[in-house]
């Protein structure tokens, strides 16, 4: 495909619609089975829905939000909004009623689309507050009694609102649409603060899947078909896990929930899927959990594998003859089933949305799982950079995308510019302003570049904690250790302007229930994050972590916590990324007191 051709993406979805009008396109579950929806019945519903808009008076331009969780629906709704000119905002589904109420009062929101019940809660109180909405579109049914001073319709309602007539006007508006144009305002998860409106036009995603295709040809592209379960309001999946896939004519299955991933890729057997490191720790945790189950020559063999795996990545071309026999052999009793774990026939698992530890990318790799890690903000649409599929890198990002450049500022500082970078912050030129200079977008991220080419990320520059010493510290660097280990689920390391570093841990579930059984005690987080016994087994755990750190680096106290991060909480973004300031409120006692024992 000529991606650089390509006007708009209802363009480009419209056109796939006519061409691959009875192939299967969008999977979900019904009634405990997955069932398809051709691209012809896809296509139908989107301009259903945008003649419906139309009939509602969305004008272009005009700004109509969208909260779901990850459905069929969900992309009917985005192409709709888009096809007549208007710019769709997305909230992510977990969003707090003050969360929803900037993000709708903030971007002017003229209409809203909700899934059902769940997300109404959230919602509504929020769209009462946000003066210049004027409609509701709900997927399911709310079953409310109460009268709402906004305009509410059902799906079926909105879709049966504008009659053919219209059509002409929806062929109208998407052959008007320019790739410069705003398509989407996604607004930022807020790991540091208030959330600020991303303006993503049409050529910025058209730009950034053009980079996707480029590096999958590696693996080849035919008959694809894709998981989709990271937030679609998040731009990493609402490039890589819906706009790719269009543009390449790939199915998409929408994941139950993030408990039944797993059922759920054994029944799709994705060939490609874009995850965040903290599915591969979960992942990593579970599979060594599984290995305490296993007999003593399922160990030794998978031992084997991973160790021979290792070998033949880090130092390729050094295993001998007997080896290369035992590493085949391995392939057949480990590496084999590891791989049908995934489905079978997985081409590529991309990790993004924050660093990826390196062990846990070894992991994977020598166990025959082809995993590569990219770097992206929103900001760029997202995807800066990913390794390629022939020649990992594990201990990088990869080289640049195609159509973008970067290169490094005197600061160490990443810059990068290009058609995907935004368009601006909505409402926010000062913001802007800063983020974007003569073109380049300041990235905030430290990197270098190696001798192929590839980027590797040093640091964060508003994540680094500068102790009282002077010392530069990576708070992620560390981290990425303690989740390592087997018996931590979670941490947050703390020390800006303190003289040492300290963390906040959250104990893995399946070893504190292990400890409480063979210690006598009751399986309970916050009992247990005050036993002296329990703190004194997690002790070892962090020695042990402190072996492979600098005396800089070194955890001198910690505080078990009696609840995990979560989205609920507010303390995990729903990308997974913890929100540091949200962890320093609610836990900021327990740091300071850890400085006081010092």
């Amino acid at each position: 495909m000529n991606y650089d051709s390509v006007p708009s993406l209802p363009r480009l979805f419209l056109d796939q619609a006519e061409k691959l009008a009875n192939r299967p396109f969008l999977w979900r579950k019904v009634n405990g089975a997955f069932a398809s929806m051709r691209w012809s019945e896809v296509g139908a519903d989107v301009r259903a829905l945008a003649r419906g808009l139309v009939a509602l008076g969305v004008q272009p331009g005009d700004r109509v939000a969208l909260i779901a969780e990850n459905r069929p629906e969900w992309l009917v709704a985005d192409l709709a909004i888009m096809a007549i000119g208007a710019i769709t905002v997305p909230a992510f589904s977990t969003n707090t009623v003050e969360d929803n109420r900037h993000v709708l009062t903030h971007s002017g929101a003229r209409g809203l689309i909700l899934s059902g019940p769940g997300i109404a809660k959230r919602a509504l109180p929020a769209a009462m507050q946000a003066p210049d909405l004027g409609f509701v579109v709900t997927m399911d049914a709310l079953g409310m009694t109460q009268q709402l001073p906004l305009r509410v319709l059902t799906w079926g309602e909105a879709m049966s609102l504008g009659d053919a007539r219209l059509d002409a006007e929806i062929d109208r508006r998407v052959g008007a649409l320019a790739r410069d144009e705003t398509c989407i305002i996604i607004y930022t998860s807020g790991t540091g603060g208030t959330p600020k409106g991303v303006m993503l036009t049409h050529g910025s995603i058209l730009c950034n899947i053009k980079g996707a295709y480029r590096l999958l040809q590696e693996v080849g592209i035919d008959d694809d078909v894709f998981l989709s379960f990271l937030p679609l309001s998040h731009s990493y999946e609402h490039t890589a896990g819906q706009f790719l896939p269009i543009s390449i004519g790939a199915q998409i299955y929408y994941a139950e929930s993030i408990d039944k991933l797993t059922d759920n890729m054994a029944e799709a057997r994705p060939t490609i899927m874009t995850a965040v490191p903290r599915l591969y720790e979960a992942m990593h945790q579970r599979i060594q959990r599984g290995l305490t189950k296993a007999t003593p020559f399922q160990r030794r063999m998978f031992d084997l594998a991973y160790t021979l795996g290792r070998q033949r990545y880090e130092r390729p071309g050094t295993l001998t003859f007997k080896e290369k026999l035992l590493d085949r052999l391995c392939d057949v009793l480990v590496r084999r089933k590891v791989r049908k774990r995934f489905g079978g026939r997985l081409k590529a698992f991309v990790s993004g949305g924050a660093a990826l530890n390196y062990e846990i990318g070894v992991f994977f790799l020598a166990l025959g799982v082809p995993l590569l890690q990219g770097y992206g903000q929103t900001e760029a649409s997202p995807v800066i950079s990913a390794n390629r599929p022939k020649k990992i890198k594990i201990d990088t990002v990869g080289p640049i995308f195609d159509g973008l450049e970067a290169r490094i500022a005197e600061d160490g500082e990443i810059l990068v510019r290009g058609e995907a970078v935004m368009k601006g912050y909505w409402r926010d030129p000062e913001a802007t302003q800063r983020a974007i200079g003569d073109g380049w977008l300041y990235t905030g991220d430290i990197g270098e570049f190696d001798g192929d080419g590839y980027l590797k990320i040093t640091d964060r520059k508003k994540d680094i904690i500068v102790l009282s010493g002077g010392d530069n510290v990576s708070p992620a660097r560390i981290e990425g250790f303690l989740v390592l280990q087997p018996e931590i689920a979670q941490a947050m390391v703390h020390g800006d302007r303190h003289p040492h570093v300290v963390a906040l841990v959250v104990p893995d579930a399946d070893f504190a229930k292990d400890w409480a059984a063979k210690n006598d005690a009751a399986n309970d987080l916050a009992a247990l994050a005050e036993n002296p016994e329990f703190h004194k087994a997690l002790a070892q755990v962090v020695d042990r972590v402190n072996s492979n750190l600098s005396p800089i680096e070194r955890i001198r106290r910690f505080a078990p916590l009696p609840e995990a991060f979560t989205i609920d909480n507010a303390m995990l973004t729903p990308s997974l990324k913890i929100r540091r300031h949200k962890i320093r409120e609610r836990w900021g006692e327990s740091l300071a007191r850890l400085y006081e024992r010092s």
